[in-house]
């Protein structure tokens, strides 16, 4: 693997901290009920620190999970050591655009809009047909995205920074130490790109003991549901669609947080 990968150090360390409780999060009924009615194996691309994987494998579903973190797939790896569970031959370091597994699946899973970080629309091509690759004939994709530009909303300005803001702060329950995350961002309007600057510092009171600015140029594209569509039928899925939130409802017009949905077909 290359050592270009975004969730390393603090980013990683505070992932699960920074995000709270995510039980209630409705993705995940969704994509077990997705489980349910088509059945696996499953895989989790972009699988982070397990909050789907582990919860899903402790209730029986033969799951995998791969990342491009090392430092994801450790802290996944410990949370399974935490909850007795066995992850052994199960996590995978490897890209989306990449993908070379030894099975194939019911059901790929690619939660948390963690396609949307291709950037680069040859590597998200790439990624949907390696996707297909590993699917079972009548096996399933499921892919969440996040438009960044939402009707009924300002419009970001084009290419202009915003203001630093503090978006998360928590202290650590190990040491009392305060994990705080600042970020900014900048979109491009016409490429359909994001470009983001974090900076997390590890204070002991108001003093700051680490920081870390991370940095990637762009973040990630954004997507309408018609061409989130689109690029799931060039890859060669069939039966495409795309739903609104999590849920089983077709889309409507304005829903800015979609799934897409594509099957093989043969």
């Amino acid at each position: 693997m290359s050592d270009d990968y975004e969730y390393r150090g603090l980013i990683a360390e505070a992932w699960d901290l920074l995000r709270g409780d995510t039980s209630a999060w409705p993705d995940r009924a969704f994509y077990r009920a997705l489980i349910d009615r088509r059945g696996g194996p499953v895989l989790d691309v972009g699988c982070g620190t397990g909050r789907l994987l582990l919860d899903y494998l402790a209730d029986g579903v033969d799951i995998d999970g791969v990342d491009n973190s090392p430092d994801m797939l450790d802290l996944c790896r410990r949370r399974a050591a935490e909850l007795s569970l066995d992850v052994a031959g199960r996590l995978f370091e490897q890209t989306m655009d990449r993908l070379d597994l030894s099975r194939t699946y019911g059901v790929i899973l690619v939660p948390s809009s963690s396609f949307q970080l291709l950037t680069d629309p040859d590597a998200a091509d790439a990624a949907l047909r390696r996707f297909l690759t590993h699917l079972e004939p009548g096996g399933v994709l499921v892919i969440s995205i996040m438009s960044k530009v939402w009707p009924g909303r300002r419009t970001p300005a084009h290419l202009q920074w915003t203001d630093w803001f503090k978006i998360a702060e928590k202290a650590r329950p190990s040491d009392g130490l305060v994990i705080r995350r600042w970020t900014r961002a900048m979109y491009d309007l016409d490429a359909q790109l994001e470009h983001e600057e974090n900076r997390y510092q590890l204070l002991d009171g108001e003093t700051v003991v680490r920081e870390e600015l991370h940095a990637r140029s762009p973040a990630l594209r954004w997507y309408s549901q018609a061409q989130a569509q689109a690029a799931l039928q060039r890859a060669g899925f069939g039966e495409v669609s795309a739903t609104s939130g999590f849920t089983f409802d077709l889309a409507a017009p304005e829903d800015t947080t979609f799934c897409v949905i594509g099957a093989r077909l043969t």
